[in-house]
């Protein structure tokens, strides 16, 4: 396992504990298989991390959320999740056509413990160098005749804003009409919220670099309409997760959110829709 794999099997580390409590809200009964020993290890010390947990599971669900009301309105979407890591959306969600794109050894192991014939839903997978390759080559074969969503989720964190702008034009080159559901956290919440968990994955090779207090200008500014955001902690008061997992009672969690509303929605999931 590399760095890169070691953040995605923190991430898959979330889901699979998730998925073992009654209250559950993404069942993904799929990401204990990608947790073997040694991934088991790399989430032993992000166990203690509760709030930063509850925000990565809330993260999923409410992504999944955007992508189930797309394919709501059109069964026949195509999701593209770039960065896929351990995601098993094309398992859990119906219809859709589904395309995921990551380094060759995410790939690799992905195919080994979860087939793609076992997906109920059309999925193809492809690899990637992000470091050396062409992500408009990976792109350029794919129908856009049809709605497409793009899903990068938990990754903007750690690219600087070139990187970004180089996504989003290679996006926008191949998908004329898109929509973009990603999540984007600000520095100041940073700041204040975000510096243990970011020493845990520093410790196994994810850093933060280029946060800003104003991250969705930057795709404003690469003409995308930005749709709708939903911060975390607000979605994870309205699931009850604050009680359950942390017993915060709900009334205090709302006085929280009411008393420091800008700080707490400054990492959010945001839609934007592109062309």
């Amino acid at each position: 396992m590399n760095t890169i794999s070691n953040t995605a099997f923190y991430c898959c580390g979330v889901r699979m504990e998730d998925a073992e409590r009654l209250f559950s809200i993404c069942h993904d009964i799929y990401a204990r298989r990608f947790m073997d020993e040694k991934a088991l290890q790399v989430f032993e010390p992000f166990r203690a991390e509760k709030m930063p947990n509850i925000s990565n599971i809330v993260r999923c669900r409410i992504i999944d959320d955007f992508i189930a009301a797309e394919l709501h309105k059109d069964s026949t979407t195509t999701i593209i999740t770039i960065g896929a890591g351990f995601d098993t959306r094309p398992y859990r969600l119906e219809d859709g056509y589904w395309i995921e794109i990551d380094d060759p050894h995410i790939i690799d192991y992905k195919n080994s413990r979860l087939p793609i014939a076992e997906c109920k839903n059309p999925l193809q997978r492809r690899s990637i160098d992000f470091a050396s390759g062409s992500l408009t080559e990976k792109l350029q074969d794919i129908d856009n005749s049809r709605p497409i969503v793009i899903v990068i989720e938990g990754v903007f964190m750690y690219l600087e804003p070139g990187a970004i702008t180089t996504t989003l034009e290679a996006l926008q080159q191949q998908f004329p009409v898109h929509i973009l559901l990603c999540d984007l956290m600000k520095k100041r919440f940073f700041d204040k919220y975000a510096q243990s968990i970011h020493s845990r994955l520093s410790a196994i090779g994810g850093r933060f670099t280029g946060l800003s207090d104003n991250p969705e200008r930057l795709f404003i500014d690469n003409n995308y309409n930005l749709t709708a955001h939903v911060p975390m902690f607000r979605r994870a008061t309205e699931l009850g997760l604050l009680w359950k997992i942390m017993k915060i009672p709900a009334l205090v969690s709302a006085l929280l959110l009411g008393v420091l509303m800008r700080d707490l929605n400054d990492y959010a999931v945001y839609r934007f829709h592109y062309g």
